[in-house]
């Protein structure tokens, strides 16, 4: 019997912007990030913008963390090395794993756009709770480019060898069909 080839199967996914001068008005990576998993067939459950304040990302974090229908979080800013830069520092206590390879092709995806600025960036992936965590650059572009180069892959059960779909949602089962 041949093996039922995996669905599209879409994913709760919520989107927190990190800054200390931008609403919603004005935050064009937030808007890229919802319209690409959007039109990516995946459900936007929330979003929020929060300063760029260890706790405050953590409280925004924890609470989705804990929420079991919420199954990715995006979360764009904070990555930089300037002072205000503290995104890796408040989420990275909170995940039970990395993704390690996550940020090396970001950085390698990035260095095709921007070169060797790109090393200034502190992308990260990671798990927490059965939910899957990405910290993107707050540009737009940089947002673009990881959706587009990995993140849409990675939650697209068809994408094969390998994606998140399955630990994030469990095994597909196919309908049962009563004869």
């Amino acid at each position: 019997m041949a093996k039922t080839p995996s669905p599209f199967r879409p994913l709760n996914i919520n989107v927190l912007t990190v800054s200390d001068t931008r609403g919603i008005a004005e935050d064009t990576s937030g808007d890229a990030l919802i319209n690409l998993l959007q039109d990516a067939g995946h459900v936007l459950i929330e979003r929020s913008i929060v300063k760029d304040d260890i706790y405050a990302m953590r409280a925004v974090a924890s609470n989705w963390i804990a929420d079991e229908s919420i199954h990715v979080i995006l979360i764009t800013g904070g990555t930089g090395f300037y002072s205000r830069d503290s995104t890796p520092e408040a989420i990275t206590p909170l995940l039970d794993k990395e993704v390690n390879g996550f940020g090396e092709l970001f950085r390698q995806l990035s260095f095709e756009e921007i070169g060797t600025s790109t090393i200034q960036s502190r992308a990260l992936a990671g798990l927490a709770n059965k939910t899957l965590i990405f910290c993107l650059p707050g540009s737009t572009g940089a947002c673009r480019t990881a959706w587009n180069g990995i993140i849409k892959e990675q939650l697209d059960a068809r994408h094969k060898p390998c994606n998140f779909v399955t630990m994030l949602l469990g095994p597909y089962q196919p309908p049962v069909h009563e004869v």
